[in-house]
């Protein structure tokens, strides 16, 4: 089964993607595990991308996908994967019909786990890290023993600038914009496109997943 993941930060899809892999035996593939892997890789296309992250620029089409299409040519991809982070335009969208097809294959899923603006907000704005150990806490599900301090190695637990309140607002109000017009390509098409509330907990938001992909 091949699945385009979509939805918010915060709306719980790496959580929601392990599981699926886990359930389905496919690789998780994000964009950032792929970033991270050419750079190490220290290829040329790594050398490119790591220019390009040291400015803070966003990483090209041409580029990602790129490094899309080589991934997901691998051999643990062959039966099948679940895609977190690409395609996030209609452009990406595109090209990766256009590769699939090259690998005479498609994808079968969008799987799109939404939550408002709101629950995100309060999702994220929760988090706070140890900046020893860099165990992730969150004050509303995963508090730590020790109110503000790391169950490992009793460090104060701090919050990271990308998770206030307002840069989470700016985060949540760049996807609807930049992803709305994907989610119509999708919706528009023939793949099996489900939209998944994201706000449950972690057990109930799963169950239904797993429920609709069964009668894909």
């Amino acid at each position: 089964m091949n699945i385009v993941l979509m939805g918010p930060p915060g709306a719980g899809k790496g959580t929601q993607a392990k599981r699926i892999a886990h359930k389905y035996n496919i690789p998780h593939i994000s964009t950032g595990d792929m970033l991270r892997e050419a750079v190490a890789a220290g290829n040329d296309l790594g050398l490119k991308v790591g220019e390009i992250m040291e400015k803070g620029l966003l990483v090209p089409d041409t580029l990602m996908i790129g490094l899309v299409k080589e991934r997901l040519s691998r051999g643990d991809a062959r039966n099948g994967f679940i895609l977190d982070g690409f395609p996030r335009t209609v452009e990406q969208a595109g090209a990766l019909d256009e590769m699939l097809e090259e690998l005479d294959r498609k994808v079968d899923v969008v799987l799109l786990v939404n939550s408002s603006e709101e629950v995100v907000v309060d999702r994220i704005s929760s988090r706070r890290v140890c900046p020893k150990c860099g165990k992730v806490y969150n004050l509303l599900t995963i508090k730590p023993h020790i109110d503000g301090r790391c169950d490992v190695d009793g460090s104060q637990l701090v919050q990271r600038d990308d998770d206030l309140a307002e840069t989470v607002r700016s985060r949540y109000r760049v996807y609807v914009e930049k992803t709305a017009p994907v989610i119509d390509y999708y919706s528009n098409s023939e793949v099996f496109f489900l939209d998944i509330d994201g706000s449950g907990n972690i057990d109930e938001v799963a169950g239904e997943i797993f429920g609709l992909l069964g009668n894909v």
